[in-house]
């Protein structure tokens, strides 16, 4: 498969994944029955759970429906994780998060197209969009210091999870499905903290239609996510690689 088919693969599924993704939050999170005139005495809204498992969702199925195309990064972050751990080659990094954050920048433009039709849609509020923040704009108050080290852990965690699933001694096709999982689980943990990132193309996609303020705090969530990725990578490849098994897991499975 040509890189240029590879990023088109990239930019599809990391639109899909920022769309369904943040989109959800946007527009679901908090959906009530007065938002329809009913007096319904229950929230219709899918709530932090629901936002996970969309997250989690989007990359279970774009991972079967292009993982064997481009390997299904999504995410610069996992790109550079993968680089760190052999299992990707540096010269296709940049093509890669250049489609990655493309994608996810015409995911970002057409919710807030979308969000901008409702009555009384304002960009207020912490975390408009579902951008990411920390201090002020982490949906709990917590601080730069706690938005980095949760961001660094947990995309450590990803990465290893993704380069274990991924392994030739690994059990085959199962893979995208312990990714999506564990990618709900990052959700469930760290909304409240940053909104969750782990990905530094969901956090600008959505943060450049959100204003200069929300866009000023996206440095973090490239930080914190390739420190975390990178780490992964080589301790993995330092610890549980095997000689000779790199190259022929790179892009096998979907990622």
């Amino acid at each position: 498969m040509t890189l240029t088919k590879r990023c088109i693969a990239e930019f599809i599924g990391t639109f899909w994944l920022v769309f369904g993704g943040c989109g959800s939050t946007v527009f679901a999170a908090t959906f009530t029955g007065a938002d329809l005139g009913n007096n319904v005495p229950f929230p219709l809204g899918i709530g932090f759970a629901g936002v996970s498992l969309a997250f989690g969702l989007t990359m279970l199925t774009m991972a079967y429906a292009i993982g064997h195309i481009s390997g299904c990064h999504l995410n610069p972050a996992v790109s550079f994780g993968l680089w760190a751990g052999k299992r990707f080659p540096g010269s296709e990094l940049l093509p890669y998060i250049v489609a990655q954050v493309l994608g996810a920048s015409v995911a970002g433009g057409l919710i807030y197209l979308i969000a901008s039709g409702a009555p009384n849609f304002a960009l207020t509020g912490s975390n408009p969009l579902a951008t990411n923040g920390f201090g002020e704009h982490s949906p709990g108050g917590y601080s730069l210091l706690s938005c980095l080290l949760i961001e660094v852990l947990l995309t450590f965690i990803f990465l290893m999870v993704i380069l274990g699933v991924t392994d030739e001694r690994a059990p085959q096709g199962f893979a995208p499905i312990a990714i999506g999982l564990c990618l709900t689980l990052i959700h469930l943990i760290s909304i409240p903290v940053t909104n969750t990132s782990v990905n530094p193309a969901r956090s600008t996609g959505v943060a450049l239609f959100a204003g200069a303020e929300l866009f000023s705090q996206v440095w973090l969530f490239w930080l914190a996510p390739i420190v975390g990725a990178i780490l992964a990578g080589r301790v993995h490849n330092a610890l549980f690689s095997t000689p000779g098994l790199e190259e022929a897991s790179r892009l096998r499975e979907p990622v």
